[in-house]
């Protein structure tokens, strides 16, 4: 479990190809890999991850093609990625829970300054648009944010300068592909409405 408040923006600098996927070399950057070991979770722009190897400021996570197909961002030698290490029980909760298992992938229509912040507008697939609400919480590319309006698919957020200087997402523009993961509240109210509906009566 994650909160979606990125320590550190890291750096793909290999990827390996393994037999059902492929195995991803990250330079962790200021991440502190001290308390870190051998089958520890770290998100990647959002994307729960099993460390496999260690070396100094460098961590390797397989990853398979089944996760390949549903992220973004995890494919190119030099890309950079939002990293944060699993939650402990005593941690604050800065953001919102986030499981790190991305729900899909949506497109940014709008990446611009808006006085001293940035509105980014995302169109969310279809059947995770109702699962966004306003001034609900979403996570894109891992990062815990807060949904200021919603349009049919479309919705937009405000970044503050510090989000943007501190994660992957200043590198954004429109046409880029971005992991989303809708609020776990969200999901499962919906799941207990629908099993309302369905549970025999």
């Amino acid at each position: 479990m994650f909160s979606g408040i990125v320590a550190a923006c890291g750096r793909i600098e290999a990827i390996a190809p393994l037999e059902a996927g492929v195995r991803l070399t990250v330079d962790t950057a200021g991440l502190d890999l001290s308390d870190v070991q051998i089958g520890d979770s770290i998100a990647n722009s959002g994307v729960c991850l099993t460390v496999v190897a260690l070396d100094g400021a460098r961590a390797s996570f397989d990853v398979s093609r089944e996760t390949l197909d549903c992220t973004t961002g995890l494919d190119r030698v030099g890309a950079e990625v939002n990293l944060e290490k699993a939650l402990r029980l005593a941690d604050r909760l800065g953001g919102h829970l986030v499981t790190g298992h991305v729900d899909g992938v949506g497109e940014v229509l709008r990446f611009a300054p808006v006085g001293e912040s940035h509105e980014l507008v995302v169109r969310a697939p279809a059947a995770l648009a109702g699962y966004i609400a306003r001034k609900g919480s979403v996570t894109v590319n891992g990062v815990s944010l807060t949904v200021n309006r919603v349009v049919g698919t479309d919705f937009s957020i405000n970044l503050i300068p510090h989000t943007v200087a501190a994660t992957n997402l200043k590198h954004l523009e429109t046409g880029s592909r971005v992991n989303l993961e809708i609020d776990l509240i969200a999901r499962y109210v919906e799941r207990m409405l629908a099993w309302r509906e369905e549970a025999p009566q």
